[in-house]
């Protein structure tokens, strides 16, 4: 009899067979699999010991990597941020290993971060981007609403609680979470502006402190009827009360704020440590530079408990954006604002472009709002609003944003409405897709070590042409082309080995016929494995008859070979007998 799979193994192949005959999209879940990160096919998911709670394997120069394709400058953040996010996930990692946890107070610092920085220049975006490569649940919260007692606002452990419904009321995976709390500059002590503390403010510091480092937080609570309810029915059931807790042991708190005057704390802590004209002599740049320097120290005379700041121990200080950053942030395929605006025109069946001189200057105007990234959105709001409302009640399909309408929207408009049919119209979209689609190919490029490591997927020029289509095609950002591509790919040398395994004949697939057999895959939507399944009974047929007569057991398929089955097939029939019945006129000779 043969080994009975473990669960794992059971799930994988049922994942794989249902991937194979309905798509990539299908997959076995467990309730024992609790952290789901970005594994792909191709990548080992399976770990020894208590591993499978959290399949964790990034490393900080990968994840930093990832950043940079979704976040302009800030290189100083991205790089603490992708240390530590991922030292946390790997030390626990390490330790679920070895089936034991550390001792408490051996090993059990957390590296808890601040960020700091203005508003708009990515604080919130970059944590997000983080929870969601790692597959871990995420929430986010506001200090302002809580209070010290709970009474008045909320209560912090409340973002516990939360942390849980976003994992879906799984214990095993909230544990892991990452909590996400801003304007925290709002409940630092006013005391180094109006010379008294505020008791308000460093009492919600106070009951941050237990959360941040370990408790169990107690998840049934007065105050939430949802929670009520679920003791009530869990009573009903069981006749036993339960008392529902989550400990605070792994879940990593980033906390963020713009801490306006902070630079002043730094700037007169510095001043104290220069001597004579010397402490008087910075410039400009250097009063800017100031939060790069900020301490503990400084924090705390903020108006920050030592035990809260002690608690950070990470501190991160994101710049401000100037308008070449907002250009770049513009330019950048995996903008979210450009993004959302393509989505609100295409609703109307309306392809909008932006030529690169018009993103220049909406990110000089941005820049003069002086709130980072958010200014990009209400300067393309109020250049494009009138042409949101009108052209879709016209036959416009392309609209090209220029200069001019950047600089006289409520002209360009009526002109635009006059002439819809205008050849330089016409021209200059042609101009600014071929941009788009440069610059888009750039990015891909750029991602080439991560295709291979996840999918070990070469680029060639064909694939990127690929995977650009399938963004197009999906509306989707460049890691769901990505994946879809990967997969696609994984599928089709899957489909190789699978043939051999069954008919013991050997199938190579050149680059040109698995890139053939990838698009086909795509533009249809249908799974790349069956699309090899329907050629394999037909090259099932043809390649045994040829192999039971000839012993060739290898047969090479080429691009045209897929594009014309039936006629490579045929050509493979008519070679075997040519050379058969050449050998046999020998024989007659002889």
């Amino acid at each position: 009899m043969e080994k009975i799979p473990d669960q794992k193994e059971l799930e994988k192949e049922l994942s794989d067979y249902l991937s194979n005959k309905y798509g990539s999209r299908i997959r076995v879940l467990s309730q024992q699999l609790v952290a789901k990160p970005e594994i792909e096919e191709g990548e080992s998911a399976s770990k020894a010991g208590k591993t499978g709670r959290i399949r964790f394997d990034l490393k900080p120069e990968e994840l930093e990597a990832y950043l940079n394709e979704y976040v302009i400058k800030q290189e100083a953040a991205k790089s603490i941020l992708a240390t530590k996010v991922c030292t946390h996930f790997n030390r626990i990692r390490y330790f679920l290993d070895r089936g034991r946890e550390p001792e408490p107070g051996v090993g059990s610092i957390k590296n808890n971060i601040i960020l700091i920085g203005p508003t708009g220049v990515g604080k919130t975006y970059l944590v997000k981007l983080i929870a969601k490569k790692i597959g871990v649940p995420f929430v986010k919260g506001d200090a302002t609403k809580f209070s010290e007692t709970g009474y008045v606002g909320g209560d912090v452990e409340d973002l516990v609680r939360d942390l849980v419904q976003a994992a879906g009321d799984d214990l095993e995976m909230a544990q892991y979470g990452i909590i996400y709390l801003d304007e925290v500059d709002k409940i630092a002590s006013s005391g180094h502006f109006w010379g008294g503390p505020d008791v308000s403010r460093t009492g919600v510091q106070r009951a941050l402190l237990k959360p941040m480092e370990e408790t169990e937080v107690d998840l049934k609570v007065a105050h939430d009827p949802v929670s009520q309810i679920q003791a009530i029915e869990q009573y009903r059931r069981t006749g036993k009360k339960e008392k529902r807790t989550l400990n605070t042991r792994h879940i990593l708190f980033i906390v963020s704020g713009a801490f306006n005057g902070l630079e002043k704390v730094v700037k007169e802590r510095l001043s104290k440590q220069g001597i004579g004209f010397q402490a008087a002599m910075e410039s400009k740049e250097q009063e800017r530079d100031f939060l790069k320097q900020v301490t503990a120290e400084d924090l705390i005379k903020y108006g920050f408990e030592s035990e809260f700041v002690g608690r950070l121990p990470v501190i991160a200080v994101l710049d401000e954006l100037t308008a070449g950053d907002l250009y770049e942030i513009l330019r950048n395929p995996n903008n979210p604002i450009i993004t959302s605006k393509k989505r609100d025109f295409k609703a109307y069946g309306i392809d909008i472009k932006f030529e690169d001189e018009a993103l220049k200057l909406l990110a000089q105007r941005a820049a003069l709002e002086k709130t980072g990234a958010r200014g990009l959105v209400s300067v393309i709001e109020r250049t494009l609003i009138q042409f949101e409302k009108r052209l879709p009640s016209t036959d416009i399909t392309e609209l090209v944003v220029t200069p001019e309408m950047v600089a006289r929207p409520d002209e360009e408009l009526e002109t635009m409405l006059a002439q819809p049919d205008a050849p330089d119209y016409r021209e200059r979209f042609q101009r600014a897709s071929l941009r788009e689609e440069e610059l888009l190919k750039e990015s891909i490029w750029r991602r080439e070590q991560e295709l291979l490591r996840l999918y070990r997927l070469p680029l060639t020029a064909n694939r990127v042409d690929l995977i650009a289509a399938q963004y197009r095609r999906c509306d989707c950002d460049l890691k769901t082309a990505f994946e879809e591509v990967g997969r696609s790919y994984s599928q089709v040398v899957a489909f190789a080995g699978r043939f051999f395994d069954e008919h013991q004949i050997h199938l190579e697939f050149d680059a040109g016929a698995i890139d053939e057999i990838l698009g086909q895959a795509l533009e249809s939507g249908a799974a790349a494995a069956n699309v090899c399944q329907e050629m394999s009974q037909d090259l099932e047929y043809a390649l045994k008859l040829v192999r039971d007569r000839t012993s060739q057991d290898h047969f090479l398929l080429t691009k045209e070979a897929i594009g014309d089955l039936d006629g490579y097939l045929n050509r493979v029939i008519r070679d075997y007998y040519q050379k058969t019945l050449f050998r046999e006129g020998e024989g007659i000779i002889r």
